[in-house]
């Protein structure tokens, strides 16, 4: 019975395609956690906005609207912090604002507004089509081959740009083609989760495969994984609880990136209680070597000054 929603068509359908995203997410979110690129992601998901809706007025597929969108706003990102002399988040945060204002004002237009905003913000997964299991094939593949092709410009990039240049890497081509595969990871994962949840699913699984993994394609694969299971248990929840569905695997990704956490540090706490007691142990045989044979130890007498004359 728990597993009776994948019956559906539309159910596997989701599944298969959250799994898809899953994939996307995890080989991008590692390097969006090693290279601290949340405000990055959250800014490309918000920036979407205006592109959707505009997509939805005209009557065009959402997620052409939605790429040329993030991919203008990738672009305005480095315009503006090259041309205005600002600073990296200071540039993202001005333009944040900026396309989540449009998106607002485009969408206000539309007559359909309350229902489009929804799907905007939370995705529809359970509405993935043959024709978009496919699109997120070709992102899988894609961003599989790229993060296959630059990593070791991504591993220099990320420790240390001017070693990396040094070494002929070319790490501000590195820094975009990351911005690129970020950009690829929100409008591939904004039919499952939205613009508003789209951090989450790049993020959490990242996170949570983080203490269990020594190498980074190793947390990729991990972070897949982990992915996929929070599709998967917000699929159900989905179905058994009557709750939103893109809403629902977000909530399951950082639920499970919470869980990590807590099994990290208890396993942590475990390995050190052995090495504790160990220790120990020689300080307590040495103490015990020492009252061996011995008479066991008296109270020092009290020393009473002599009487005044």
């Amino acid at each position: 019975m728990l597993l009776e929603p994948f019956t559906a068509d539309f159910v596997l359908r989701a599944l298969i395609g959250g799994a898809l995203v899953a994939l996307v997410c995890g080989v991008v979110g590692t390097w969006v956690v090693i290279r601290g690129m949340a405000f990055l992601g959250e800014a490309l998901g918000h920036g979407m906005l205006p592109g959707v809706a505009l997509a939805t007025v005209i009557g065009l597929p959402t997620t052409f609207g939605a790429a040329a969108s993030a991919i203008a706003m990738s672009v305005l990102i480095g315009w503006v912090q090259r041309r205005g002399r600002l600073s990296y988040d200071t540039s993202i945060g001005l333009l944040f604002v900026a396309m989540l204002s449009l998106g607002v004002i485009i969408v206000s237009h539309s007559r359909s507004f309350a229902t489009d905003a929804t799907v905007m913000l939370f995705g529809d997964i359970l509405a993935i089509t043959p024709a978009d299991l496919w699109l997120l094939a070709g992102a899988s593949a894609v961003t599989i081959g790229v993060a296959a092709g630059f990593h070791r410009r991504f591993v220099a990039a990320a420790f240390d740009q001017r070693i990396a240049a040094t070494l002929g890497l070319k790490p501000q081509f590195a820094q975009v083609a990351l911005v690129g595969l970020v950009t690829l990871a929100v409008v591939s994962s904004y039919q499952a989760v939205g613009s508003l949840l789209v951090v989450g699913l790049l993020l959490a699984p990242a996170v949570a495969a983080a203490p269990w993994t020594r190498s980074i394609a190793t947390r990729m694969v991990l972070a897949s994984a982990v992915g996929a299971l929070a599709v998967c248990i917000g699929l159900l929840a989905s179905w058994h609880l009557g709750t939103a569905a893109g809403a629902s695997i977000a909530a399951g990704a950082i639920a499970l990136a919470a869980l990590s956490g807590l099994l990290a540090r208890a396993t942590a706490r475990l390995r050190r209680a052995p090495h504790a007691v160990a220790d120990a142990a020689p300080a307590d045989a040495a103490g015990a070597t020492h009252t061996v044979g011995a008479p066991p130890p008296t109270a020092p007498a009290l020393h009473h000054p002599a009487p005044l004359p």
